[in-house]
């Protein structure tokens, strides 16, 4: 595998997770036909990296495209969405596709994304080469979103957090769980994680949603996550991280109370929806300590921010609610 992204931590800064310094690493307009690039998934490919991309084209059509990149900061993007086959389903409806997730499991790329049909649901596809696609049953009914698998199997059985919510900018959200034998029907549906209580945490007490793929630690699943608050200015979104049981995962051991990355530089305030971290994708090198974490800024570009994984881990155990 290529080294992950990485760039040290700034002099003078005791964060523990820092922005690289020449963010935003995707700008809106990177292909043709884009108005804005964001809230994409990046994974380890061959010699470099893959990933599929949420690009809003002019007309503002929600879509997924792929790319590829040799360092993980510099890509290529198809000029042309994903055109799906069929997987397990003849039925590969599709409004709109978006803030799609990657994860390699077993023996193929398995993309979860927010689908369009009849609302906002969990659209599943996966692929061997990022080149040919094949669209799978929708985990769940509408209206959910933030569809995000483990990267292995939990009890014999495939294992994805979601949040169920309603057909517009829902004012709630609350992290769910559910299992499934085959990629196909998916069941065993618990909670997972709500908003805080305003008075202990009030970035996060709207509402919460998984982000990238959940890694696989010593001290449980290291899960990051996003957090919302409403204001006076509309929903704001950061970035928080939490450690969920490795056997149970509907079991949070620790979640942070201060987030680890809001929106406070220009290109994260300033966009088309204001005001926005959103984790999507995270590589991670357990033997080097490295943690790099891709997120959409503002709705509108894709940035990147770097943290060492042991770091991360004790800043969750030691700023837990």
């Amino acid at each position: 595998m290529s080294s992950i992204p990485w760039q040290d931590r700034p002099e003078n800064s005791n964060d523990v997770m820092w922005r690289y310094s020449e963010n935003p690493i995707i700008d809106r307009y990177a292909i043709p036909s884009s108005n804005s690039i964001f809230n994409s998934a990046v994974v380890p490919f061959e010699d470099g990296f893959a990933g599929v991309f949420r690009c809003d084209n002019k007309a503002v059509q929600m879509n997924i495209f792929a790319g590829f990149s040799k360092d993980g900061i510099n890509w290529e993007i198809n000029h042309e969405p994903i055109v799906m086959q069929s997987g397990n389903t003849e039925m590969i409806e599709s409004a709109y596709k978006y803030d799609p997730r990657v994860v390699f499991i077993e023996d193929r790329y398995w993309i979860t994304w927010c689908n369009g049909y009849n609302g906002p649901t969990i659209g599943i596809g996966y692929t061997f080469d990022f080149v040919e696609f094949f669209q799978c049953e929708n985990a769940f009914l509408p209206f959910n979103r933030n569809g995000v698998l483990f990267p292995q199997k939990i009890n014999g059985k495939y294992a994805m957090l979601s949040r169920p919510s309603d057909n517009g900018h829902t004012p709630f959200g609350d992290i769910w769980i559910s299992y499934s034998p085959d990629m196909k029907y998916w069941g065993e549906h618990r909670l997972v994680m709500k908003p805080s209580p305003f008075e202990q945490s009030a970035w996060q007490c709207t509402k919460v949603g998984a982000g990238p793929i959940p890694i696989l630690t010593d001290e449980g699943w290291l899960m990051i996550y996003h957090g919302v608050i409403n204001t006076c200015n509309g929903f704001r979104y950061a970035m928080g991280s939490a450690l969920l049981d490795v056997d149970s995962p509907d079991q949070v051991k620790y979640r942070t109370q201060p987030y680890l990355l809001g929106p406070a530089e220009i290109y994260e305030m300033v966009g088309d929806v204001p005001n926005v971290v959103f984790p999507c994708a995270a590589l991670h090198d357990t033997k080097e300590d490295k943690l790099a974490v891709y997120y959409g800024a503002a709705d509108t570009a894709v940035a990147i921010a770097f943290g060492k994984l042991s770091e991360v881990i004790q800043f969750t155990k030691d700023n837990s609610l």
